[in-house]
């Protein structure tokens, strides 16, 4: 593992994302959180990738993260929790990939928005998602569980099937949209939160910095 900010990586797997906007997620589309701040639980897991010579297969981790208005405009919190199944250098990989050390738009982006970044810890963790389905769950013990479903017709109950493209997004392609049957954590303020019927995406992620 280099500390010269050169290491090559990839990572691909999935994502289990809420946040307290309401359906569509105005941040999506370049607008104003829908509550004029964003506070969020997301959730990722590692189907294949490395960090220099580290795999990073099977590696799961989650972020807690805050701001008192919208993303662009910085200042947010940030906790990150690594599954406590990761080996030391899956974890130190994480860290110094979540710190933005290593490039690749996500990463960088999100450490610049969140200069409040806690000391990371480790946890237990399951995550499963269904995107066909729009179903997924997050469990990260002690501190945090979600849930997501599929978005209903207030009139019928059908399941209603919504996706937002992003043809150059740098955090996804293309996103299955639900519903955030609910979202809770524990954590120093102002990273708690409690969400119910809220926006919920699920996608896959694709990230290098090659």
């Amino acid at each position: 593992m280099s500390g010269d900010g050169n290491t090559e990586w990839r990572l691909e797997g999935d994502e289990l994302g809420h946040c307290n906007c309401d359906w569509g997620c105005p941040c999506q589309f370049d607008a104003l959180p829908t509550h004029g701040r964003c506070e969020a639980l997301i959730g990722y897991e590692v189907r294949e990738g490395h960090f220099g010579d580290t795999d990073m297969a099977d590696v799961r981790w989650a972020w807690l993260v805050s701001w008192p208005g919208a993303i662009h405009d910085g200042n947010g919190s940030r906790q990150l929790i690594v599954d406590d199944r990761a080996t030391p250098e899956q974890r130190d990989a994480m860290v110094a990939l979540c710190g933005g050390k290593h490039g690749g738009p996500y990463f960088e982006i999100f450490a610049t928005v969140c200069p409040d970044d806690r000391e990371a810890i480790s946890a237990p963790s399951a995550m499963e998602t269904d995107r066909e389905a729009r179903t997924g769950s997050l469990r990260i013990e002690g501190i945090a569980e979600s849930r997501a479903e599929p978005i209903r017709n207030p009139v019928t109950g059908d399941e209603h099937r919504v996706r937002i493209d992003l043809p150059d997004g740098f955090e996804y392609k293309l996103a299955e949209i639900g519903n955030t049957a609910f979202a809770r954590a524990t954590a120093d303020d102002p990273l708690s939160l409690d969400l119910e019927n809220t926006y919920a995406q699920l996608n896959e992620f694709k990230w290098s910095n090659v």
